[in-house]
């Protein structure tokens, strides 16, 4: 076996001077998490990096830097935690997603393989054919709630199986899921009410990886073949199956959200995407860029690095806005604008970036791009209502959504 991470560190503070950048703001705080956009601007004008002494770590908000960031995973590293806390660094250390090279690179092969595009490609007639029915169902009833009834709903409908999941426990998959993402901000009252659902999870996670619980030939329990082979270490098999879980559902939801919500307050645009369906890859790339799913994770300063003049030196933690980046005016033309025709909006890190790019990303665009199929072969109008925002650590994301659609 691959030799595991070295164990998670707080990040250290660095030596003030008053060329440091410093900021009071608070991206944890209800009406920041509910109004962001204004707030990533004013960062983001205030240098590269602004140390937030509340949470002991730099705010990295600029889309260079945070691409450049992404792509530099020796000196910013996962294998010493992504959270802003440290008993969920520790706790998740082994997995895919905290982990730095070369094990990162054995456990995303194993994992990798039932995500690559040609495995994902055999489910694809699947995808359209749940996608089609789902949309037949929506028209029917004419007026729904985009967020329950279309963006949950099928994410809930192929997860779970490719897994290979018995049916107890499904009917808590979101619920894990949002404190899975919650507790990756800092431990604040937020992650600490949703601690008992995490420490749920973790448990039924434990036992459902014992042998013969999952559908065989599923992606679950190929994981376990592989433990039993010796290729993973068995304790790190809860993790690992939380790795597929939870990413699959609440990104996949923020966006699938995102992009009907756009798509119904832009109908010029929606008739474009009606007319060139070769638009359909790009509607989703600017629905994730627009609102991104993950609004932020860190990385761990290894060596003392600059970014444009501010220093960050080696053993302190930063934070990677990837929702900043992607409204970033020294990147995108109007980035406050959804434009289904943005020509690079595939340059979003939405999904993050490099080698801990999302390692599901592939299942979200084939679910996204099943569904919006759909949608352009069968629906006219879309009106939508104003929609509500999540309060939440870590996810962008709605809990309704008013939409009525017309044949």
């Amino acid at each position: 076996m691959t030799p595991m991470p070295d164990s998670t560190r707080k990040g250290k503070r660095p030596t003030m001077s008053a060329t440091i950048p410093t900021t009071d703001i608070d991206l944890y705080d209800e009406e920041v998490i509910l109004h962001p956009h204004d707030v990533y601007r004013r960062l983001r004008d205030t240098a590269a990096a602004v140390w937030m002494d509340r949470y002991q770590v730099w705010a990295v908000t600029r889309y260079q830097d945070v691409y450049d960031a992404l792509h530099d995973h020796e000196s910013f590293a996962s294998g010493h935690g992504v959270a802003l806390n440290e008993p969920l660094n520790e706790k998740m250390r082994g997995s895919a997603l905290v982990s730095d090279p070369p094990y990162h690179d054995h456990v995303r092969g194993v994992m990798g393989g039932p995500l690559t595009p040609k495995a994902l490609r055999r489910h694809r007639a699947y995808f359209q054919e749940l996608a089609d029915g789902l949309v037949d169902r929506l028209l029917e009833r004419g007026r729904f709630d985009g967020v329950l009834d279309f963006a949950q709903i099928f994410p809930l409908s192929v997860v779970p199986d490719l897994l290979g999941w018995p049916t107890e426990g499904r009917e808590q998959f979101l619920d894990w899921a949002s404190a899975g993402f919650q507790a990756l901000g800092p431990m604040n009252e937020r992650a600490m009410r949703d601690l008992p659902v995490l420490k749920g999870m973790w448990g039924f996670m434990a036992e459902i990886v014992q042998p013969g619980r999952l559908t065989p030939g599923s992606w679950g329990a190929d994981l376990v073949t592989a433990a039993e082979k010796g290729e993973l270490d068995q304790e790190l098999l809860p993790a690992l199956i939380g790795d597929y879980l939870v990413p699959s559902l609440d990104t996949t939801v923020s966006a699938l959200s995102t992009m009907l919500w756009k798509l119904g307050e832009n109908p010029r645009q929606w008739r474009q995407v009606r007319e060139d369906p070769s638009l359909i890859p790009n509607v989703l790339n600017e629905s994730i860029r627009y609102e991104s799913p993950i609004r932020a994770l860190s990385r761990y300063v290894t060596r003392d690095v600059e970014l444009d003049g501010v220093r960050l030196e080696r053993g302190s933690r930063a934070l990677m806005v990837y929702a900043s980046a992607n409204r970033d005016e020294r990147h995108w033309d109007g980035p406050d604008e959804f434009d289904v025709t943005r020509p690079n909006a595939n340059s979003h890190v939405g999904f993050g970036h490099g080698i801990h790019g999302c390692v599901g990303q592939g299942l979200a665009r084939l679910e996204g791009h099943a569904l919006l199929e759909a949608l352009v072969r069968k629906v006219e109008r879309i009106e939508v209502g104003r929609p509500e925002w999540r309060v939440h650590n870590t996810i962008r994301a709605m809990t309704t959504l008013p939409v009525e659609f017309s044949a």
